[in-house]
């Protein structure tokens, strides 16, 4: 064997990142390797903490220090040994940006050879590529230029014009929006008061001040006995710089100002309660300039065989690339082979039922992730490493031996796959396994299994226990108590759906990716009064964040220290009074290195506690803040439960925490640090204490372990003991099994979708196999 041949293994030796208690692993190169374990045992931690931060690390490293100004700093993985990285493309869960101005064909490369297409070939000819882009304003100007060139001081008249494609009425965003002025302020109110009631505008904030000490206005004054030049100023008026309390200002009219901050984001991008605000106080119609299109009347007038751009991007992915394929031009030969490509790569990732016109921020978790392998597939490339984190996200059975085909096709092109997965199906596949465990949190971070499939199934790991579950069919199931009617359902590719959705009971809406569940649901069922809907968006947080702070525990916790010790409330918060000076309640010290990677040092007047030594001594049940954020949720339960420490309030929230299966994550832990299935049960726990009869889960066992699917079971079965109606999307067999009613969209995607194909009980389902579900259903229960 030649020496260069030798490099066949990717090594890893004391890998301590997170919760990883010194791993090693030898993984084969040009092989399949899945990662399993239960969500939170360090999966993730090795293989997109570890492998491939430090494979990305080094790449970068190539570049100049120039270039690496502008890419993410990276710094070295907590490891003792990495051999034979290749370079890795990850492929991960998170969701694309939800910018309101990103579709799915800017977000490929697919809208940007469309517009060079039509730039090329539309009929009449309209301009540029950038007359077709609906991010592009048209603009004109014209003015006299100064220069010197020789000394000599030289004046010149410069006209410049730039024809974009954006529609002038709804400025490309294909929608235009009308203001409830009720919903900002209440005008019996002064300023001073407190009138506005929009979110962040407290009356002694900034935000507020801006208005009250502009000048232009008398804080004192109710709103409704404004002058009529009052209220311009107060709502329309253009920015204007101003001066208080010797700060530097820009004063601007209260509409423009609630456009900029909140219209101009994508609604699926915001925070709950922002959310909530914007749907009750704005109204958003259809353009009726652009019909939604985005884009003016030029660039849609020209066309290609009678097809305009907006025509082509409305289009389903699967019809649009027959009809590129009807396109014989050789002119432009090689941008239409490469626009088959990818329209092609769409097709045959399952995702050939979208349009390109969709926005990024309605795709689901499992969509995100398929675009963004989309321009993987017909690569080149060969000896890379391929990082996927649940490739099997959102997709029906059916569809998982699709996306399996397409890993080993990565795969056989000499190409390493690592996998981080649950799904029995896509675990089959591997050439190699790595199982870590054994529990989640501090009881993981360490490999418990190593090698084949057959192996893992003998080695009595909780993967291995677990892998050959099948739930059975329920004998008997629930008596519906009611039922949600929807009528006339026609959300995106639904055909005017008439369903009873009945209540009391346990109703999973299934089919295949793309059939229309999601539009079905969130179209007709969420919006509704006392419906609880939990759905796929990620949960933010910055470092700063914690379990105790996104669930709102911490506010019970900080009261009781507060009545305890006889002190204010917001010196037992570290991101508020109570916070460490030197490091301002962050717990460490960021050095920021320039182009290098930061260094991250403990505090040393804190120890990493966070908080003042000063706060530290106000006890609760014996113990301080810091000690009560490091206890993880079981212990916390015993601790809030009885004597002095007892809070009901904060134990309701624990118990919820507990009922989903994080019992063993500490109330303080940083919420970057968290798995993407931890994220998700941590949300779930946070929203069902929401008052509600009925909650809609979208796919809840997304990133759960097949142990944890058990104990999520018995969560929705006690919800519905509990008097309340639960409708969830799923298309794990285990849950529909589980069922007391099963809802089947169908047969197929997009326009050849969005019809009911089944309504009954899971025997009824399998028994008929008259679906794709039925089939995959009694395939799984054996029957």
């Amino acid at each position: 064997m030649h020496t260069a041949d030798r490099h066949d293994l990717i090594r890893v030796q004391g890998a301590r990142e997170h919760n990883l208690k010194d791993v090693s692993v030898e993984l084969p190169k040009r092989r399949l390797t899945v990662f399993t374990g239960v969500s939170g045992s360090g999966k993730s931690s090795l293989v997109f903490g570890t492998i491939a931060a430090e494979s990305q690390r080094m790449i970068n490293e190539t570049y100049s220090a120039f270039v690496q100004g502008f890419m993410p700093t990276l710094a070295r993985p907590d490891v003792d040994v990495l051999e034979g990285l290749t370079t890795a493309i990850i492929v991960d869960q998170e969701r694309m940006g939800a910018n309101a101005r990103s579709t799915v064909g800017t977000a490929t490369d697919a809208n940007a050879m469309l517009r060079i297409l039509f730039s090329r070939l539309g009929q009449p000819h309209v301009g540029s590529p950038q007359a077709f882009s609906f991010n592009v304003a048209s603009v004109s100007g014209a003015g006299a230029v100064t220069f010197e060139k020789a000394g000599v001081t030289t004046k010149e008249r410069r006209s410049f014009s730039v024809t974009g494609g954006m529609c002038p009425r709804c400025e490309g965003m294909g929608k235009v929006n009308d203001i409830d002025l009720a919903e900002l302020y209440d005008d019996a109110k002064s300023l001073a008061e407190g009138a506005l009631t929009i979110p962040g505008y407290k009356a002694d904030g900034w935000n507020v001040r801006l208005y009250s000490e502009s000048g232009f206005l008398d804080p004192d004054k109710p709103i409704r006995d404004y002058t009529k030049r009052e209220l311009n100023d107060f709502l329309y008026k253009e920015p204007t710089k101003v001066k208080f309390s010797n700060i530097n200002m820009t004063y601007e009219g209260l509409i423009p100002r609630v456009q900029k901050s909140f219209l101009s984001k994508d609604r699926e991008s915001m925070q709950p309660h922002i959310r909530a605000f914007v749907d009750r106080a704005v109204t958003f119609t259809t353009c009726p300039e652009c019909a939604g299109t985005r884009l003016s009347e030029a660039a849609r007038s020209s066309k290609i065989d009678g097809v305009s751009i907006a025509d082509a991007c409305a289009m389903q992915i699967s019809d649009l690339a027959a009809w590129v394929r009807g396109l014989d031009e050789p002119s432009v030969g090689p941008l239409l082979a490469s626009l088959r490509e990818i329209l092609d790569s769409f097709v045959e990732i399952g995702l050939g039922y979208l349009s390109l016109d969709r926005p990024t921020g309605t795709l689901s978790g499992g969509e995100s992730q398929r675009t963004k392998m989309i321009r993987h597939l017909g690569s080149s490339l060969t000896d890379i490493t391929y990082v996927f984190d649940e490739p099997t996200i959102g997709l029906h059975p059916h569809d998982i031996r699709r996306m399996n085909e397409l890993l080993v096709r990565l795969r056989d092109k000499g190409n390493t796959v690592l996998v981080v997965e649950h799904k029995p199906e896509a675990i089959a596949i591997a050439d190699h396994v790595v199982d870590l465990g054994p529990g989640a949190g501090a009881a993981g971070g360490e490999v418990v299994y190593e090698g084949t499939v057959e192996g893992l199934r003998a080695s009595g790991t909780r993967t291995g226990r677990h892998l050959d579950d099948r739930a059975s069919v329920k004998s008997t199931v629930r008596e519906a108590t009611g039922a949600l009617e929807v009528r006339g359902a026609d959300e995106h590719n639904l055909r005017a759906v008439d369903v009873d959705i009945p209540l009391g009971v346990l109703v999973v809406l299934t089919g295949v990716a793309g059939s229309g569940k999601s539009s079905l649901v969130h179209g007709s069922v969420a919006g509704r009064d006392g419906v609880v809907s939990i759905d796929q968006t990620a949960i933010r947080g910055s470092r700063r964040s914690n379990p105790a702070t996104y669930t709102g525990l911490l506010e019970p916790i900080r009261k009781a220290f507060a009545k305890a010790n006889g002190v204010k409330p917001a010196l037992f918060s570290a991101n508020s009074e109570g916070a460490c000076p030197t490091c301002k309640g962050a717990g460490v010290i960021y050095t920021d290195l320039g182009v290098m990677a930061g260094v991250e040092t403990v505090c040393e007047e804190c120890e990493g506690r966070r908080f003042q030594a000063a706060v530290l001594e106000y006890r609760l049940g014996g113990r301080d803040i810091s000690e009560v954020l490091e206890m993880p949720v079981d212990e916390a339960l015993t601790y809030f439960a009885e004597g002095e420490a007892r809070i009901p309030a904060a134990h309701r929230i624990l118990e919820r925490l507990a009922d989903v299966g994080l019992g063993y994550l500490s109330l303080g832990q940083p919420l970057t640090t968290l798995s993407g299935g931890e994220r998700q049960r941590l949300k779930l726990a946070t929203q069902m204490g929401e008052p509600g009869d009925v909650y809609v889960l979208d796919e809840p066992t997304t990133g759960l372990h097949l142990a944890d699917v058990e104990q999520l079971l018995g969560l929705l079965d006690r919800l519905v003991d509990g008097g309340k109606s639960v409708i969830v999307i799923e298309h794990h067999q285990a849950v529909m099994a589980h069922a007391d009613w099963i809802i089947d969209l169908g047969p197929g995607a997009g326009h050849d979708g969005g019809t009911v194909v089944f309504e009954g009980t899971p025997a009824d389902l399998v028994a008929g196999r008259s679906t794709v579900t039925g089939e995959h259903l009694a395939e799984y229960v054996g029957a």
